[in-house]
This record gives structure tokens, C-alpha cells and sequence, in this order.
């Protein structure tokens, strides 16, 4: 089966962002920001984005370029033979299903309040009663399902068309259409009365705050966000290498995903502080802060109505070009690994996501008592094994595959690397020992801190 290629450069790098950028860039990092010493966790944080993301995002990205494949039928061709790197190949595939298992339904919740702005249900709610449509969607597992189920049936049209006719065409206007509503909010934010306090609590560096958390506190708090926000580890981007070409270099076109993901994390925490200060109101992290505290900002805001239904889109994007891309990685996969054709694919893929999400929907309802993982519920369950094992960990495998004699090679990885044209990995002693030695230590820690 001849494999598929990205129409254009524009087209790899924003579906590759797309599934870089996420809930996490808006519900987690602006908060984390805040509570870290503002502009100060912001420098550790871009410091940790190239030492740690960039370096793990060429190797994965090189492992799909030059295994032209998905990850297992990768490594098949790039490792030695009798060794098993392989396996990890599964890992990554099991890896995106959990992923899924519980984004979808969190993707959901985004379509389910972008309609409720669009159609005016939060004009008639006081701001005492916002707190109370979020738990009355979690208590009620008909609506829940019901998103969720739009948004599995949506995502696997969009990828049934292939990558070009389908992930790669919208996923370009959708992410088009979301660095434009992300302005649009961030400038709305600024001209409300009162904002500039919001911006200086977000971005002017504040050694107080820091000093709180403690510099150990905000150094790990930057690792993390910085590890995380690529969703590294799982295969996930390893996929979009495969369809690429070799006219540019990994590193060039790494720190372009890069910048756009640190671009949507920057701004949404400039539409979120100068809104909630604007209106007095804490801005929190997690969902609470997407459901409960930015929906009492529009709802006391002049227009709300417009843009509370702008923000749900724009966090409808941020969710479903996640959730397009995930789904192309678990087709490519099965096309790989069983030799299926796409709509076969399709179909099987599309039943057993929308089966395998009903006990994230359930977990807050009808099995709301359930406790899983650490007295954790399933959706948190379900998350932890994702974020805190199985992200660090496979990125642990990518790096060592790729520097290691064992695996691929530091020289063969490299040369796939810095093959086309752009900016260019540096091959000295220096960096092999910082990759070798270094790295895999700033991993483990990563890996321990989220265990404990």
C-alpha cells in the first residue's frame, strides 16, 4: 500500500500542533503560570520546551520519517534485528485508545457549551447558577453520551476521507480559524476595564510568588508543563512523520510546532486573567476554570452571549484537531499492522471508541461512586496512566532508541534529522552526552515526581 503524504509543509505543521494543542494549554497552563511566579515560570518553561520537547519531538518525528510507517512497523524497520523496541510501538497504539477514551467525552463538553452560549441557555442563568449547568451536564448521562457520540462520529468522518482530503483539509481551517479567535478573545480581554492588573498577575515576572512555590517548585512546574504539552511519547506525533517530507529539518520544523503551541498558551492565558480580574473573580485551574468561573465572566459580560459562544469554539477546535489527529494515528496503525483498507478501519475504530468512552460518561453519574487508580474516578483514572506513565515512559524508549547503540543509533538518527533543509541538531560530543546522560535523568524525574 503506497503510503500517504502531507499535501504541504503549512498542512504538516498545523496538524501537527493541532494535536499538540489542547485543553491543557488553556485549563492548565495559564493558572500554572500565575501561581509560579508569572513571567519567571514563563522563561523556565520555554528554556524546558527546547532542552526537553524539542530534542524528544525530532526523535519521534524522525522515527516515522525515516520508518515511513506507524510506529510498530517503524521501529520493525529502523531496529536491529532480534531486538524488541517494537513492542513499545503497541504501547504507544493502547496509549492513544485510553487517550480517547476520555478526550472524546471532554471534547464533548466543549461542543455541548458552545451550543448552549450559541443558543442563549446561559442568558437566563444567574452567575450563583453557572457552577450548577456544569454539574447538572455531568449528572445527566443522556447529554453526555450524546456529545460525546458527535464528536467520535464527527472525527472519524473527517479522517475517513484520508489525510489529505480529510485530517489535512480541515484541520487547516480549523486551526486557521483558532489562531484567529484567539486574538480576537485576547483583544477583547484587554480593553475590559481593569485588565492590566490581570496582565501583570499573568506575565510581569514576580519573585514573591516564586518564592512561595520555591525555585525548586517552579523549575519542576515549567519540566512538567513543558514535557506535557507535546504529547509526547504515545506515537502521536511519530505518525505525522511518516507522511512527511524531506525537504526540511526536524529540528526547524520541531520548534515551528513549538512556537504555535506556546503561541495558544500565551494568548489564552491573556483572554483568561484580564476577564477574571476584570470581574473580581480567582481564576482557577482545571475544568472548573473552562466551565464554571469563565462562563460567570461572559455571563456578567456585556455581549456575553457572543463571546462566551466565541471562547466554546475556539476550545471546540483546540479539543477536535486533538482528537482528528489521535484518530488518524489509530487508523494508520490498524492499516499498518492488520492490513486493512481505511474504511474498514474506520468502521471497526469508530465502534469500539464510542463502546470503550462510555465509562468516562458514566464515571461522573450512574457510576459516580466508582474509584479506580489511587481513589482516582475514571476519567482521572484513565488520564493518569496516559499523562504519568505512559508519556514519559515512551519518550524514555524514543530517546533511548534513538542515541544508543542498542537501538537506532545516534549517527543514523541524526543524519535522518538534519536531512533537508533548515535549522540543524548539533551532532558534537557535548550534545550526544547531554542526550545520552542528561536527558533520560530530566525524563526519570518527570516520570517518579508524576508517580508519586
Amino acid at each position: 500500500m503506497k503510503r500517504e503524504n502531507f499535501g504541504s509543509r503549512l498542512g504538516f505543521i498545523l496538524v501537527s500542533a493541532g494535536c499538540a494543542i489542547g485543553i491543557g494549554n488553556v485549563w492548565k497552563f495559564p493558572y500554572v503560570a500565575g501561581q509560579n511566579g508569572g513571567g519567571i515560570f514563563v522563561l523556565f518553561y520555554l528554556l524546558f520546551l527546547l532542552i526537553m520537547g524539542v530534542p524528544v519531538l525530532t526523535m519521534e518525528l524522525a522515527v516515522g520519517r525515516a520508518g515511513r510507517a506507524s510506529a510498530t512497523q517503524a521501529y520493525k524497520a529502523l531496529q536491529k534485528p532480534g531486538s524488541k523496541w517494537h513492542v513499545h510501538g503497541w504501547a504507544g497504539l493502547i496509549g492513544c485508545y485510553l487517550l480517547m477514551m476520555y478526550y472524546t467525552t471532554v471534547c464533548g463538553w466543549m461542543f455541548s457549551y458552545f451550543f448552549k452560549f450559541l443558543t442563549g441557555q446561559f442568558a437566563a442563568v444567574s452567575p450563583e447558577q453557572v457552577g450548577g449547568v456544569f454539574s447538572a451536564m455531568l449528572a445527566d448521562p443522556g447529554e453526555m453520551l450524546l456529545w460525546m457520540a458527535v464528536t467520535v462520529i464527527a472525527g472519524f468522518i473527517v479522517v475517513s476521507f484520508g489525510l489529505q482530503k480529510g485530517l489535512e483539509r480541515i484541520t487547516k481551517w480549523m486551526m486557521l480559524a483558532l489562531l484567529a479567535l484567539i486574538v480576537v478573545l485576547a483583544v477583547h480581554s484587554a480593553t475590559l476595564k481593569g485588565a492590566i492588573e490581570g496582565v501583570k498577575f499573568y506575565l510581569l515576572p514576580s519573585l514573591e510568588r516564586a518564592g512561595a512555590v520555591g525555585l525548586g517548585g517552579v523549575i519542576t512546574a515549567a519540566m512538567n508543563q513543558s514535557f506535557f504539552t507535546l504529547s509526547l511519547g504515545i506515537g502521536a506525533m511519530e505518525i505525522f512523520g511518516s507522511y512527511m517530507s524531506k525537504d526540511h529539518t526536524l529540528a526547524g520544523e520541531s520548534v515551528r510546532i513549538c512556537v504555535l503551541d506556546t503561541f495558544v498558551a500565551l494568548m489564552s492565558g491573556m483572554i483568561i486573567f484580564p476577564a477574571c480580574f476584570s470581574f473580581g473573580i480567582q481564576p482557577d485551574a482545571g475544568p472548573s476554570l473552562i466551565f464554571v468561573t469563565l462562563p460567570n465572566v461572559f455571563v456578567n459580560m456585556a455581549g456575553g452571549r457572543l463571546w462566551g459562544a466565541l471562547f466554546f469554539l475556539f476550545m471546540t477546535f483546540a479539543s477536535f484537531t486533538t482528537v482528528i489527529a489521535v484518530f488518524e494515528n489509530l487508523l494508520s496503525g490498524c492499516m499498518d499492522n492488520f492490513g486493512w483498507e481505511r474504511k474498514m478501519a474506520v468502521i471497526i475504530n469508530a465502534v469500539f471508541v464510542l463502546i470503550a468512552s462510555i465509562p468516562c460518561v458514566l464515571g461522573y453519574n450512574v457510576w459516580k461512586d466508582l474509584r479506580l487508580i489511587g481513589g482516582r474516578d475514571v476519567l482521572d483514572s484513565e488520564d493518569f496512566i496516559v499523562s504519568n506513565l505512559l508519556l514519559p515512559l515512551g519518550s524514555l524508549v524514543y530517546l533511548l532508541f534513538c542515541v544508543t547503540k542498542w537501538g537506532w543509533g545516534f549517527d543514523n538518527y541524526l543524519k535522518e534529522a538534519n536531512t533537508g533543509e533548515g535549522m540543524k541538531m548539533p551532532g558534537g560530543k557535548a550534545m550526544k552526552f547531554y542526550l545520552r546522560f542528561v536527558l533520560p535523568v530530566l525524563i526519570l524525574v518527570i516520570l517518579i515526581q508524576g508517580l508519586l
